[in-house]
């Protein structure tokens, strides 16, 4: 499934994005807006951020996959 029919269920959530140029970044998927993706990623200590991506620079967009209990 192309990354863009994806957003819609990716809202809100959690993901993984991988660039065109290999790099990658995870955070909570906000919308998209301008042409942009956006997407709240997290700094350090209590600080977040809402950062921008340009939508031809995603290669792709993977929702976190499911926590498994170990016991």
């Amino acid at each position: 499934m192309h990354w863009h029919f994806k957003i819609g269920y990716l809202i809100g959530q959690p993901v993984g994005i991988s660039f065109t140029n290999g790099q990658g970044t995870s955070g909570i998927l906000c919308g998209v807006s301008g042409g942009k993706l956006l997407v709240t990623e997290y700094l350090y200590q209590a600080q977040f951020a809402l950062k921008q991506y340009d939508l031809h620079m995603v290669q792709d967009i993977n929702g976190f996959p499911p926590c498994h209990n170990q016991q």
